[in-house]
């Protein structure tokens, strides 16, 4: 598992705020030097496994390639930056974050998210979480010009987390940013590898889609879904755990515990005969899973199993603790049961069999 921990490594430490993913998609292309691959309008990249063949059906593998973030929406005459979220933070985990600007230049400048020291706050402001109004990014200037002309700061620039990767070999854990959903794009890519290697013929033809803006809507599902057509759809995503406040049975989505099979979520009733077929595989190729139902949260199989005539659409996912805030944990063994479900699912993918769904 050495690749997929150098992968993670990669492509977690990435800048790739909604809508700014590039620097995600190029760590990915080292990856793929000898496949076919495009890039779409809204930054969606297709890698194709092999030349299409008209008579087999397709298989597309997503994950989306953005993490949640921030845009600078103000900057103040005291050169700290008023800023807007991009996805779903809670207040509580955004004051005194450390993080990073994207400038137009290309530029990585740090700050920190800032507010106001309890020495001046109020009694009322005591009692309660800040508003998003109340915070900033501070990057240690003191005036408008400074922040413009020495650090090329502009209005609508992205910003993310600062944070670096790091792994604990004696329990397997990894910890690191954008978990969601960067272990998705490793268990793509890394399928990919082992069927690459491998020397497999499949009765499909296999299309990766690193879909961007999942953060803000599921946008670059939507533009994939009508673009490849596929037949069949896999979905990776660093999917939030619970045992961190669930104990017992009650912790269903438990690091260490396997790759977690979707039933329910806010915008997908997962296929039942999808979910049966998926667990059927798992258990006869002995790859540990547990099964989620969410009320709340969704994935881009919320836009793939309504598009068209609906599309048969399996979601996998990688336990994470703290999804959606700066240091996230995963498990190597659960992100392998993933990779090895996928490829265990594939393989048996043919025209009749998807048709049964």
């Amino acid at each position: 598992m050495k690749r997929v921990l150098e992968m993670t490594k990669a492509f977690t430490n990435a800048f790739g705020a909604p809508g700014f993913e590039d620097d995600v998609l190029e760590e990915i292309k080292k990856q793929i030097p000898d496949m076919k691959w495009e890039r779409d309008s809204i930054n969606n990249l297709f890698i194709y496994f092999s030349e299409k063949e008209k008579q087999k059906p397709t298989v597309l593998l997503d994950c989306h390639s953005d993490e949640v973030g921030f845009m600078i929406e103000h900057i103040n005459d005291n050169g700290s930056l008023r800023f807007l979220p991009l996805g779903g933070w809670h207040i509580g985990n955004i004051p005194a974050m450390s993080v990073i600007i994207k400038n137009s230049q290309g530029e990585y400048i740090p700050g920190v998210v800032a507010s106001k020291p309890p020495h001046f706050m109020t009694e009322e402001e005591r009692s309660r979480l800040p508003k998003l109004s109340e915070l900033s990014i501070d990057i240690g200037t003191s005036s408008y010009e400074e922040t413009v002309n020495l650090y090329g700061i502009e209005i609508g620039n992205p910003v993310v987390p600062d944070v670096n990767f790091s792994y604990d070999e004696k329990i397997g854990i990894m910890r690191a940013k954008a978990f969601d959903n960067r272990l998705g794009a490793v268990a793509a890519i890394e399928v990919l590898k082992q069927f690459q290697e491998m020397g497999k013929m499949l009765d499909v033809n296999l299309v990766v889609s690193i879909s961007s803006q999942e953060e803000v809507g599921l946008r670059g599902a939507q533009v994939a879904a009508q673009r490849i057509q596929p037949d069949f759809v896999i979905v990776f995503e660093g999917s939030p755990a619970d045992d961190s406040f669930q104990s017992g049975r009650e912790a269903k989505g438990k690091l260490r515990g396997g790759v977690q099979l979707r039933a329910l979520d806010a915008a997908m009733v997962s296929n039942p005969r999808v979910l049966e077929f998926a667990k059927r595989i798992a258990r006869e190729k002995q790859i540990p899973f547990q099964m989620i139902v969410r009320e709340k949260g969704s994935t881009n199989g919320g836009k793939y199993h309504i598009t068209g005539r609906g599309i048969p659409t399996l979601v996998l996912g990688i336990p994470t603790r703290y999804a959606h805030t700066s240091y996230c944990y995963a498990s190597l063994l659960d992100t392998k049961a993933a990779i090895d479900l996928a490829r265990e699912v594939i393989e048996e993918l043919d025209r009749e069999q998807i048709e049964t769904f």
